[in-house]
């Protein structure tokens, strides 16, 4: 009975031999006298780079760096933002070059260049080429700024108590102001973090940041995870349409209050960003509330700015963490008071939790 019901179930067409008859064919067929092993699914890398693999290359940009933050004992971060075209201001002086893109090695197109100082010698530069040098030097002072600023906060950092380096100074990893901060940290002697991000043309990282914490993300969403879960601050200094882009991703967060943190914004060169975008006229035309004002600050010097990082990170992570320090410290029988901490808070970074 049951053979009749699935000879009548199961199709064979005609002139080609039933199901039973093609499977024992396939078992008298010899076995391939060579057949090549397959490779390990990790070690696939076509695999790896396919669509089906898009996942695990996500997984991937998140669990690298936090094995890497954890070994490298980074607790949190200020993260400092700005243009990728600006040089130093002694090579602005001498070279007056701005770079193609974001992040590239190469420089811009020869007619978006300011005059060298041979042409505005010889009295050749036209009077755009002399606006784009003034322009090129008067930017190259926000490299300076940054570059003192970030040594700054290096330098205070550095007093912090703790197992765990506190408010480590990161960037975007490439030249122009990302260069400055990390080399500010680096002058302090601190460790310094860059979150580089491949792009379709040459670029390097910046040679300040620290071997260990140089990062290349594929994906630009979990660079900006990483930008913005260690965060504690953020200085903005002026640039284009990715520092445009970064500081209002993470003022949308403290905005909505996605984050269960506070983020002290710092919004560097009042003359330029007033210039660039009106954040009150925004909120005088109701499309932010009076209160997205205090979201943020701006500054005018590294002194100045320092002073408002400095006050809102005691304010909003060290006070309360002194306190717990003070309570562990405290016994009561040979009892420290309070719970023992946590791997996670002896080695690994502070994750901020979302709402």
């Amino acid at each position: 009975m049951a053979k009749n019901n699935l000879d009548k179930n199961v199709a064979k067409p005609s002139g080609e031999p039933g199901w039973v008859e093609d499977m024992m064919a396939q078992r008298t067929q010899e076995p391939h006298e060579t057949h090549e092993q397959s490779p390990l699914a990790y070690e696939n890398a076509e695999f790896l780079s396919s669509p089906d693999g898009r996942m695990l290359r996500i997984l991937a940009e998140y669990q690298e760096p936090m094995a890497r933050f954890r070994r490298e004992r980074i607790q949190d971060t200020v993260v400092f933002f700005g243009s990728a075209r600006f040089r130093a201001l002694d090579v602005a002086n001498s070279e007056l070059e701005l770079l193609a893109n974001t992040g590239s090695c190469e420089p811009a197109p020869k007619e978006e260049q300011p005059a060298s100082v041979e042409e505005i010698e010889r009295g050749e530069a036209s009077g755009q080429k002399l606006e784009l040098a003034e322009a090129a030097v008067e930017m190259a002072r926000y490299y300076e700024d940054a570059r003192r600023l970030a040594g700054l906060v290096g330098t205070w950092a550095k007093t912090l108590p703790g197992r765990r380096h506190r408010f480590v100074v990161t960037s975007g990893g490439g030249p122009g102001i990302m260069e400055a901060a990390n080399r500010g940290a680096y002058e302090a002697g601190c460790k310094t973090i860059g979150l580089n991000i491949k792009l379709p043309f040459e670029q390097h990282p910046n040679p300040y940041i620290t071997p260990g914490l140089s990062f290349d993300f594929h994906y630009f969403f979990m660079r900006k995870y990483w930008f913005a879960y260690l965060a504690k601050a953020l200085v903005v200094f002026p640039g284009g349409f990715g520092t445009l882009d970064e500081m209002f991703e993470l003022l949308t967060l403290a905005q909505t209050k996605k984050l269960a943190k506070a983020i002290t914004v710092v919004i560097y060169g009042s003359d330029y960003w007033k210039n660039v975008i009106n954040l009150e006229l925004l909120a005088k035309k109701g499309a932010i509330g009076k209160a997205d004002l205090e979201l943020f600050q701006f500054a005018d010097t590294p002194e100045q700015a320092f002073e408002m990082l400095k006050a809102g990170l005691t304010e909003n992570h060290l006070d309360s963490e002194y306190e717990r320090e003070l309570q562990r410290l405290e016994h009561e029988g040979g009892v420290p008071v309070g719970p023992a901490p946590s791997a996670q808070e002896t080695l690994g970074p502070d994750i901020a939790k979302t709402r």
